[in-house]
């Protein structure tokens, strides 16, 4: 399963730094405008100790982790949604994002300008959800037009279509995003079609100097992050592009020295990973220990094809166990003299932590 995370901000708020730190992928970083235009895409593995600990009680050749994508968009500017800097191709990319980072500058450097003339992350949230929520308005708007002409067809069809536009329509020109709309199930499908930015699950990621990185977020801007239906974490991005730098064996020692207790992107992995409603389960043997990722919801089948369309096209149970279970009695062997692995049937809906074996015909 690829799901990935749209890395947005204002030009020059360290959304590249913090894109390299991740990812180690060598984005391109300048102080000055658009240095990313086209997208910059890398894999983060998401922290687990489970997978740590399965790995030490199996000591197998291989251990894969889950991961995320982060996609580093080039920064967007006031007008974005009416195209000023290159916007309508930056929100595009933003489209095909799964959830969206806005990444918010918190700290003064006269090295690094600021495009809107001084430091201010309430205010910078305030431009980026601004020209999101026009470009989605103007979305909406055409959609309605369209819509309501082509009602007298299909009246009985259309209705309730064209109420629940209007209903989108009046939230943003309230300067609300659509995520913090209350929308059912089926309503939810009915706009999917539309790619709206502000339906887009939602971080702020704060990127804070390096005294303030053990610091809570400020209240004003988590307050701010909230009422857009968000999350807001503390990262000091000069401090992550620096531990990236160091040899595994250095970080810890680092991170002490600054008063932290892991890397300020674990907690970003794991946000993003929250944000899109996943849930980890695990294979374990000697051979190879992996955590995958699931939908929250999904069923020991979803799990099964995750690992390999065969082992779906021929299911005929899972045994699983949950990984503390099994970190705890060591071995399999000990799980089932306890009476702790299960025989589950494809419909069983997957729990976070689950250790599973599928049983298939070839």
């Amino acid at each position: 399963m690829t799901l990935n995370v749209g890395i947005v901000g204002l030009p020059n708020a360290g959304k590249s730094t913090l894109f390299n730190a991740m990812t180690q992928a060598g984005a391109a970083i300048g102080n000055y405008p658009f240095t990313t235009i086209e997208p910059n895409t890398g894999v983060v593995p998401v922290p687990d100790d489970r997978l740590d600990r399965l790995a030490a009680v199996f000591q197998p050749p291989k251990v894969i982790p889950a991961t995320v994508t982060f996609t580093d968009i080039a920064g967007l500017v006031r007008g974005a949604s009416r195209g000023e800097g290159l916007g309508n191709r930056f929100l595009g990319h933003i489209r095909e994002a799964d959830a969206t980072a806005l990444v918010v500058r918190a700290f003064d450097d006269p090295d690094v300008t600021h495009v809107e003339g001084g430091v201010d992350a309430v205010r910078d949230i305030d431009v980026l959800e601004l020209e999101l929520q026009l470009a989605d308005l103007e979305t909406v708007t055409r959609r309605l037009e369209r819509t309501e002409r082509t009602s007298r067809l299909q009246k009985d069809k259309e209705l309730s279509l064209i109420e629940l536009l209007r209903r989108v329509q009046a939230h943003l020109d309230g300067g609300m995003p659509v995520r913090t709309m209350a929308l059912n199930a089926e309503e939810r499908t009915a706009l999917r079609e539309l790619w709206l930015l502000t339906g887009k699950p939602l971080m702020v990621i704060v990127n804070v100097d390096e005294a303030s990185a053990a610091a809570p977020v400020a209240a004003a801007v988590a307050e701010r992050a909230a009422r857009a239906g968000g999350d807001a974490i503390a990262v000091s991005a000069r401090i992550e592009n620096e531990l990236a730098e160091l040899d595994p064996g250095d970080r810890l020692a680092f991170l002490h020295d600054l008063g932290l207790e892991e890397p300020g992107l674990n907690r970003v992995a794991r946000e993003a990973y929250r944000l899109l409603s996943l849930i980890t389960f695990f294979t374990a043997g000697e051979t190879e220990v992996r955590a995958w990722t699931l939908r929250d919801g999904e069923t020991a089948l979803d799990a099964a094809a995750s690992i390999h369309t065969d082992l779906a096209r021929g299911f005929i149970r899972a045994e699983v166990v949950d990984a503390e279970e099994l970190i705890s009695a060591g071995s399999y062997a000990v799980v089932r003299e306890r009476g702790k692995q299960r025989l589950e049937g494809r419909d069983y809906v997957m729990r976070d932590g689950d250790v599973i074996h599928v049983r298939f015909n070839v």
